[in-house]
Parts: structure tokens; C-alpha cells; sequence
């Protein structure tokens, strides 16, 4: 029998031992050090879909970008690689793709096919789809005959995308499209298994998501966390150095912040989680090699529910733009260095060889609270009213968004005399009222799909199934098309910017701010990246124990 003495020598030892373990930071896979193979992140919420057909947030993006792969996909620079097709040609007049698939695998070890693809495909554009049509459908309208089919003007049969064999898939587009490679990265045109046409809740059990990406569904557990785990029938498994990615759902930028000092995480922040913004002065200091504050081609804004009195009124509208302080915002509120926003389009996206806001200005209106008194006063004028009845202003919660809200509440008060009552709504509920136009204003925010200024551009056509506003411009609608019918960059450039102009003219939206990437990652993580649009790729990452 061992003496008490050796006992509590040994347990001593053991916390001393803990004591160093947790000061050199070995901090993952339950305190693994060296070797670590799990990656742990929040996403804030419970994704509202992990359907590729139906995400439009990056909530549920950042989920499936590591579950499922699309014909191309993005390297560490943005750049547009082979995913999928491990080649593809373009005809001589830019409007047909023949894509070539390499040999892939499902996670349940089926074949990945052509037909996968064009199924895919067909079912997002598919205009009776379940549970819900596709908001992102629109996406696909480069696709001669997608439109068509969409709006219920076409058959399904008449879509130009065909799989001539197993591995080889045709694509034909209405125009030639230069960012056509780059889009079919995107996750609107990832491939699902045609097992999903028998079982509409397909995507909500993770006993049912079969997937083709690096990772394939381990454990959900409903609002609380999601893991994905390493799929060993992946093309490039050799690639993939973790074996499991955790994703936690927490709301509270603090508890989240909390979490990444107490070793629950290895990544806080931007593209989904937050951090306190009255922390960031200190994490400057105590964590200035984990903290990253860097551009991000994504923009923050208000929408109008245009379909509704009294912001049916463009002079009202603008008037409430107009009264918003955003210097003020970026400064006393955000405090994370982003740039106030006077137009749509961000700084960091190109039109060819060049930078979009280099070569337009992006000031189409300026603060002004006299001229936006006179406008609401007008604007009420015409639409019989006395005053301006009380605005509902919602968002989804978190505590940035309410601190913004709150401080536009207080201009519109102080600088027209408008009163505001703000509602936060969990983040499934807000999209489904965003969508069904079931608010009056509400807080958006918008990143590119890929790197062009139509990404956001066209998001206001009356065809977008993501323009949350009732917006509906015929001019407006035939300068996007315009630009979707010609490769001609001066010509697109043009008819955009005519189109943006427009836009702020109109002003379904008030732009706030553009964003910067605010994130904090653990020291020893490597090659997890955010590209220019602040999405975030964790597929190739790994981890590497710091020099002591």
C-alpha cells in the first residue's frame, strides 16, 4: 500500500506539471499540446441550413464550406484552383465550360459524378423545392435556360448543364462571364448527393448529410455545437491535417472572449463570433500577436422595407441615411477601424485588373442633418401624414448590433425627432422575417461571393432572391443586365456604376460602414486564412506547438 506521503507527492507533481502544460499553451484536443488535431471556433448561432441549395449566411457557410467542395475552390490568396474538376476548357466565345471531374468519393464512399453536379444544380433552380425555393437561385442565372426555369417561364430540361458522362460535365451561359470559374466555388454550386430527393429534412440530422469536402458530419447537438470531422474518402485526405472542427453556438461576444482565454477555443471573432469591442484597446496590449484587425471587402447597412408606409417615400428614406452619423459609429461604437460607407460597392474589390473604388467615387451622398429635416418633412407631406409614426428597427442578437442600433435610434431622435423601438431577433427567425418582408427596417450586412462588383451589385435586382428591401427598379434591373451580357469591362464598369448610383438615388438601403476582420487565433495554429471578403478556411489548416 502506497503511503499518504508518495500520494500527495504525486498528485503535486501532476498540478505543477498542469500548471506549465496550460502557460505553454497546450491548449487543444482537451489540452494535447504538440499533435493537436482539432480546431474549435464559435459560430454564434445555430446554422439555419446546412442545405448547400439554401444557406445564404455565413453562419451556415462556415459549416458547409468544410463539409462540402464545388468544381473549383479558393487558394490561401483568393485565387480560383481546382477543386473538384481537376481541369476544365472554355469555348473560343466564352460560353461553354467542360469541366472534367477527378476521382472522388462521398463520405459514404460513393462516387462523386457529373450528374451529382447537374442534379445539384438543377434542384437549387427548381422553383418548388422543399422545405423553401432557394433564395440563392439567382446565383445560377448565368446558366443559359436557369432563369427560365426558376421563374417558371422554362423547363427543367431546357437548363444548359449536362453531364456528358460520369466525369464530365457541359455548362453553357446566356453571356460570357469572366468570374464564371471563381462562382462555381461558391456554395450555391456545390454538388449534393441525389439520395437528398427522397428526404426533404435531409440537411437538419446529421445521420443524413452525405458529403463531399475534407470534413463529413460527426456530432450535433441541436443550439449548442456542431463537430465535423475529418472525411477519410476526401480526394486530397493527405491535405487535411485536423480530425475534427469544432464549432460552438454562443451568442455573448464576453462568454465568447472568455472562452478563447480559458482554452475553449482556438479562434474568436470575425467571420461569425465577435469580440467585446471595449476589450479591444486591451487585447492590443495583452494579446497583440492573436489579435488581427484587417479589411474586409464586406459591408454593413440598413434596409428599408420599401413595400411598407412610410418607407415607400424615397424622401424619407433618405432623410433617415442622411441623419445618420457615421463617423461617429465607426469611432465611439465599433471602434474596430472600419471605413463609413457613402456607397455599396467595398474598397477591395476589382473589375478586371483594377480596384472598383479607384476608378469610381463611392460618395453618392453626404451626412446632412438640415437637408435630411427637410426631406422628412417633405416626404410625410406627401404621404398625408403629421409626423413620423414610431420606427421598428430589428436585428439579429448580438451585442455590437444592438449598440449600433441603439446609437441610431438616438440620431434619428436627436436629429429629426423620430422615435425607435429596436427588437432582436435569434438569427433563423430574423432571416425568415427579413425575407418574407416582415419588418420595417432591419440591420444587414453583405460579403462578396466572389471578386467582382456584381457580387453586389446585383443583390437589388428584382430577380434577387436575397433583396430583403421590395425594391423593384426596371432601369435599374436592365443596367445589371447590361453588364451580365458582355465580357466588355468598360462597358460593365459603366452600366455598374450607373447601377450603384441609382441605388443611393433610390436609397432602399442606408449603408453604415465597411467592415474590417476583427479575430483573435491561438499561437502554433497555421494556414487557417480569411480572404479578402473575410470569409474564413480552416480546411487546411493544422497545428504546429510554438518555440518556447
Amino acid at each position: 500500500m502506497r503511503s499518504k506521503k508518495f500520494a500527495f507527492t504525486l498528485v503535486s507533481v501532476i498540478l505543477i506539471f498542469s500548471v506549465i502544460a496550460s502557460a505553454c499553451g497546450s491548449n487543444n484536443s482537451g489540452g494535447s499540446g504538440e499533435g493537436t488535431t482539432e480546431f474549435r471556433m464559435n459560430i454564434g448561432s445555430e446554422p439555419p441550413t446546412l442545405d448547400p441549395a439554401l444557406v445564404q449566411d455565413n453562419v451556415s457557410s462556415t459549416v458547409v464550406n468544410g463539409l462540402f467542395e464545388g468544381l473549383t475552390r479558393k487558394d490561401a490568396q483568393g485565387n480560383t484552383i481546382p477543386g473538384v474538376a481537376e481541369k476544365w476548357e472554355v469555348s473560343e466565345d466564352g460560353l461553354t465550360y467542360t469541366f472534367h471531374l477527378r476521382d472522388s468519393k462521398w463520405s459514404n464512399g460513393d462516387a462523386v459524378t457529373a450528374g451529382d453536379f447537374e442534379f445539384a444544380w438543377k434542384r437549387a433552380l427548381d422553383p418548388a423545392l422543399k422545405p423553401e425555393p432557394s433564395t440563392y437561385a439567382y446565383q445560377l442565372y448565368y446558366i443559359k435556360g436557369a432563369e427560365e426555369f426558376n421563374t417558371g417561364k422554362g423547363s427543367v430540361d431546357d437548363v444548359a448543364v449536362k453531364a456528358l458522362d460520369e466525369k464530365t460535365l457541359e455548362v453553357t451561359l446566356k453571356s460570357p462571364t469572366p468570374y464564371f470559374e471563381s462562382l462555381v466555388s461558391f456554395y450555391t454550386y456545390y454538388p449534393v448527393h441525389q439520395s437528398v430527393k427522397d428526404n426533404e429534412a435531409w440537411a437538419a440530422d446529421a445521420s443524413t448529410i452525405i458529403s463531399n469536402g475534407p470534413f463529413k458530419m460527426g456530432d450535433w447537438q441541436k443550439n449548442s455545437s456542431i463537430s465535423i470531422v475529418k472525411n477519410e474518402n476526401y480526394y486530397a485526405t493527405d491535405e487535411i491535417k485536423f480530425t475534427k472542427v469544432t464549432f460552438s453556438e454562443v451568442l455573448d461576444s464576453a462568454t465568447e472572449l472568455s472562452m478563447y482565454e480559458t482554452d475553449q477555443l482556438d479562434w474568436a471573432g470575425k467571420p461569425v463570433g465577435s469580440i467585446p469591442v471595449d476589450q479591444l484597446e486591451t487585447l492590443k496590449e495583452t494579446h497583440k500577436d492573436e489579435l488581427k484587425i484587417e479589411p474586409s471587402a464586406n459591408i454593413y447597412y440598413y434596409l428599408f422595407n420599401t413595400t411598407v408606409e412610410p418607407f415607400n417615400n424615397e424622401k424619407i428614406r433618405k432623410a433617415l441615411s442622411m441623419a445618420i452619423n457615421r463617423k461617429d459609429i465607426v469611432e465611439k461604437v465599433t471602434k474596430e477601424g472600419q471605413v463609413p460607407a457613402y456607397g455599396l460597392v467595398p474598397p477591395g474589390i476589382h473589375i478586371g485588373d483594377e480596384e472598383y473604388r479607384s476608378v469610381v467615387n463611392g460618395d453618392y451622398f453626404k451626412e446632412d442633418v438640415e437637408e435630411a429635416k427637410k426631406l422628412l418633412a417633405e416626404g410625410l407631406q406627401e404621404l398625408g401624414l403629421s409626423e413620423m409614426p414610431t420606427i421598428k428597427l430589428a436585428y439579429n442578437t448580438n451585442d455590437a448590433h444592438k449598440a449600433i442600433a441603439e446609437a441610431i435610434a438616438d440620431m434619428w431622435l436627436n436629429n429629426l425627432g423620430v422615435q425607435t423601438t429596436i427588437e432582436n431577433q435569434e438569427w433563423g427567425v430574423f432571416l425568415d422575417n427579413r425575407t418574407a418582408l416582415n419588418f420595417e427596417v432591419a440591420r444587414a450586412g453583405w460579403g462578396a461571393d466572389y471578386n467582382d462588383p456584381m457580387t453586389f451589385i446585383d443583390l437589388f435586382t428584382s430577380k434577387s432572391g436575397n433583396n430583403n428591401t421590395g425594391y423593384a427598379n426596371p432601369e435599374y434591373d436592365a443596367l445589371i443586365e447590361k453588364a451580365y451580357s458582355t465580357a466588355d469591362q468598360k462597358v460593365r464598369l459603366e452600366a455598374m456604376s450607373a447601377a450603384e448610383k441609382m441605388l443611393m438615388e433610390d436609397m432602399p438601403i442606408a449603408p453604415i460602414y465597411y467592415y474590417t476582420n476583427v479575430y483573435m487565433v491561438k499561437p502554433g495554429f497555421k494556414n487557417i486564412t480569411m480572404d479578402y471578403k473575410g470569409d474564413i478556411d480552416y480546411t487546411r489548416g493544422y497545428y504546429e506547438a510554438p518555440a518556447e
